[in-house]
């Protein structure tokens, strides 16, 4: 029988999260994570999910080497080993794959040079993912490790949407268009709606809102993404946990010359203080809520602002497909948040976009439709995946599937 279990890799910048699955049924056989890496106060938390037996080690990990070699030796003593053979390969998370990573790549020294290029446009991301990648293949060099890229989904918007209306010779010069983000989750999010309403993923119109601390949206055509709010970085689009979304490059010019401020201040502010942190100073959706409840009226402000931007995006890509057959909510403010889905598109009835308002308050973890059964669009709620996307492309690329 030939090898077919995926360990799929996410390594952050102080932080690697794993899953182990096999692929002849999807099942998930471990998961973890190692947080806090180069910290005194490291912590690995490992669970096995057939017995649901859990193991949590704290103490010093001095970095990724370290991390990844952590992870192997709690895997080992399940006898589900980096050295088992029913290992067919490595699956990485890859934020910024550019415009030429169009699909799951296996590494080798030519993919890792052009990651490393990217490094520019995807600072705080590309980084990491380099460093496990490299540490995975030093664990187990006889392995095929593969990349899978968060802007990959995204590579087929057109040129009319990935482009900045900026001098062409300066924006290709610095690589600067339209990437997009969360891609595997879109990707995941759009078949699996498909399947929801009993239909092929090229015969349906669907708008995305992966809505977590990060939140995008995306506009997907019959499978092919046409447009998404996220751009050059993960800054752009809808208003997020910490970040901005949309903002007139102007504001920027203004902090320097006014403000007194510095790049990478301004870089912080928008990145790490802004968005619904900014606005109220939560950026849990479930806290502005009961604040809300209790009549507050900053959280109050922050909700609004957040909803705005939301049913701006809905509109635009309303017209951007023409024809919508499902809107799907997912992610964790997408999924769990009964009050967002129903102001998202209140008001918009004339679109064919209703909430059934007994569907909304239901708590599932199963995809599901929220609309009422004749709405002439279906509104979904459809809980992401993304380390199954990433399995499920690995293990298509390797020979052991289709994806």
């Amino acid at each position: 029988m030939s090898p077919s279990r995926v360990l799929v890799l996410n390594s952050g910048s102080s932080s690697v999260k794993y899953q182990l699955l096999d692929m002849r049924d999807s099942s998930r056989l471990a998961v973890g994570i190692v947080e806090r890496i180069g910290e005194q106060t490291s912590r690995l938390r490992h669970t096995v999910l057939a017995t649901g037996a859990a193991r949590e080690l704290s103490g010093p990990v001095a970095d990724h080497d370290a991390a990844l070699k952590a992870v192997a030796e709690e895997l080992a003593k399940d006898g589900l080993g980096l050295d088992s053979p029913e290992l067919a390969a490595i699956g990485h998370r890859v934020v910024h794959g550019g415009k030429h990573f169009t699909r799951p790549t296996v590494i080798d020294e030519r993919v890792l040079a052009e990651i490393e290029r990217l490094i520019p446009v995807a600072p705080l991301h590309n980084p990491a993912n380099l460093t496990g990648i490299r540490t995975a293949m030093a664990l187990r060099p006889d392995l095929p490790q593969v990349a899978v890229f968060d802007t990959a989904f995204h590579t087929t918007m057109p040129e009319s949407a990935a482009r900045y209306a900026i001098d062409v010779r300066t924006a290709d010069r610095h690589r600067v268009r339209r990437y997009g983000f969360h891609g595997t989750s879109h990707a995941y999010v759009s078949r699996a709606t498909a399947k929801l309403l009993g239909r092929a993923p090229d015969e349906v119109n669907l708008i995305v809102l992966h809505l977590g601390n990060g939140a995008s949206a995306s506009a997907v055509r019959g499978g092919r993404c046409v447009d998404t709010s996220m751009g050059l970085t993960p800054l752009e689009g809808l208003v997020m946990g910490t970040r901005s979304g949309d903002l007139d490059p102007a504001v920027i010019f203004h902090l320097v010359r006014v403000g007194g401020m510095t790049v990478d201040e301004i870089d912080a502010l928008l990145n790490t203080r802004s968005g619904l942190i900014g606005l109220c100073g939560d950026n849990d959706m479930r806290e502005i809520c009961r604040r809300i409840d209790e009549g507050d009226r900053q959280a109050r402000l922050a909700f609004d602002i957040y909803i705005h931007r939301l049913k701006k995006y809905i509109g635009a890509y309303y017209a951007v497909l023409g024809r919508v057959d499902a809107i799907a909510f997912t992610a964790g403010v997408g999924e769990n948040a009964a009050p967002v889905r129903a102001a998202a598109v209140a008001g918009l009835e004339e679109l064919g976009l209703v909430v059934d308002g007994g569907l909304n308050a239901v708590h599932s973890t199963e995809a599901r439709l929220i609309s009422p059964p004749d709405a002439r669009v279906a509104i979904a709620v459809v809980p992401t995946d993304e380390e199954m996307e990433i399995a499920t492309q690995t293990y298509a690329l390797v020979g052991g599937g289709d994806a």
